[in-house]
Order: C-alpha cells, then sequence, then structure tokens
C-alpha cells in the first residue's frame, strides 16, 4: 500500500546500508511504500546522490565499512533541510556520534516497514523531480 506521501513520481528516498541484506530490504519497503529507492552501499555513493538528487528522504545506516560514518550524509542533507532516519545496531557505541547527527533515531532490528513509515513521518508531500 503506498504510504499518503509518496503518491507521486518525484517521492525519491535515499538509503545507505552496508550490509547488502538489509539494503535490498529497506529497498523494497521504499517500493512498497510507493517512493523510488536511491540505494548506497558505500558513504561516496550516498554522498553523491545527497548532493545530485532530489529526495525527499533518507534512511542512513549510521556505522559503515572502513570505519566511516553516515555523518557527511545526514550534514548534506541538514543542509538541504531533508528529514533522516539514522537506522543502526551499534547505540552503546555510537551514542556520541548518533546525538551530534540528529535525525530520528531508528534502532536495529526493525522492520523495514516501520523504517520507512519513520522516514517519511511529516513529508505533507512528494516533491516532483
Amino acid at each position: 500500500m503506498a504510504h499518503a506521501a509518496c503518491s507521486g513520481k518525484g517521492c525519491r528516498v535515499l538509503v545507505l546500508d552496508d550490509e547488502p541484506l538489509i539494503l535490498l530490504d529497506l529497498e523494497f519497503a521504499v517500493e512498497d511504500a510507493g517512493c523510488v529507492p536511491l540505494t548506497a552501499l558505500e558513504l561516496s555513493e550516498a554522498l553523491a546522490i545527497a548532493e545530485g538528487e532530489s529526495i525527499v528522504a533518507a534512511i542512513l545506516d549510521v556505522s559503515l565499512s572502513h570505519g566511516q560514518t553516515c555523518a557527511p550524509v545526514a550534514k548534506a542533507l541538514a543542509e538541504r533541510g531533508v528529514p533522516y532516519v539514522l537506522h543502526t545496531g551499534d547505540l552503546d557505541r555510537m551514542d556520541e556520534a548518533v546525538r551530534n547527527l540528529g535525525g530520528v533515531l531508528v534502532p536495529k532490528p526493525t522492520p523495514a516497514a516501520v523504517v520507512v513509515s519513520r522516514a517519511l513521518e511529516g513529508i505533507a508531500h512528494c516533491q516532483q523531480a
């Protein structure tokens, strides 16, 4: 069932996760919500999407491979006023980083449909790309 906010073709959601199976699960949930997923397994891919694409929301894994975090992407999104959720299983280890990033915190494991729903909360309508 399409999310009320995602009735237009321009509803694009960035999904960043370095775990391919989690990324795939979230990708399907974004599609199920009636939106277009723009997926990234790596920080550089997500940054390119965040800076170059018209997106309405994002789901960001906080702790990425090679010791990286989603902080640069979160900052780029915040500067553009794009809402995002922080999807992480490392709450204890990442507590300080998570608090400094802002955004809505959704701990792992949370069903993908719930994560997407939280990412789309507060979006009145989708912007046409």
